[in-house]
């Protein structure tokens, strides 16, 4: 049996989203960065402090559920509108589609570890799109898990899937997608299979709505 939280705008799930996601309606688009299949551990692979502000990551070693085995999207498909981080991991289950370009760090760290950018695949159109968002130094210190992308980073993705209403992910990790989504005034649905990093996302959303309806009240 699944928790189920709500706050405010926001509906979250512990448990695994092949069970949940067919049980629920109203989605009108997934927005996501699952496991990539790669079983990676952050270690042992150099250091990413020269591109990560001269800070070393607070999340490195840590591993994510589910990357030990080859990630296959299919059930999350089907939706009006889909935006998956990592698609060049998982090509073969994709059909054509636009292409969503993250160049995550300055240009002088180009090459110095791990990617320079990450690739996201949207289920319509057929156009190459990049965003330039670089994390502050600070972010290495402070995110919650190995693959957060930053918020602003995500607001752009679901600025690609307006008007939709209603947003969904089905990997919410620690809920940065959530935080994003609610932020922009939209509902949120997240699923998540670590219980450690459920807590995170119910944290960091329940704070991104306390802040988002102080505003609102403001503004009123």
């Amino acid at each position: 049996m699944s928790r189920v939280e709500h706050i405010g705008r926001a509906t979250l799930y512990l448990g695994n989203c092949r069970d949940i996601l067919p049980t629920l309606d109203g989605i009108d688009a997934i927005v996501s960065d699952p496991p990539y299949g790669m079983d990676w551990s952050f270690t042992g692979q150099g250091s990413g402090k020269a591109a990560q502000g001269g800070r070393e990551s607070i999340t490195k070693g840590q591993r994510i559920k589910g990357d030990n085995d080859d990630f296959n999207p299919t059930h999350m498909l089907a939706y009006p509108k889909v935006i998956l981080w990592g698609m060049h991991h998982f090509p073969q289950h994709l059909q054509r589609g636009s292409v969503l370009v993250w160049i995550k760090k300055f240009e002088n760290a180009f090459g110095t570890f791990l990617s320079d950018a990450d690739l996201a695949w949207m289920n319509s159109g057929c156009g190459v799109y990049c965003s330039k968002t670089i994390n502050p130094a600070s972010f290495q210190a402070e995110k919650a898990h190995p693959t957060q992308k930053p918020v602003e980073l995500m607001k752009w993705c679901i600025e690609k899937v307006l008007p939709a209403q209603v947003i969904a992910d089905p990997y919410m990790g620690s809920g940065t997608t959530g935080v994003a989504t609610v932020q922009m005034g939209l509902s949120f649905i997240g699923i998540e299979l670590d219980p450690a990093h459920f807590a995170t996302a119910c944290k960091r959303i329940e704070e991104a709505q306390r802040q988002g309806d102080m505003f609102i009240g403001e503004a009123a």
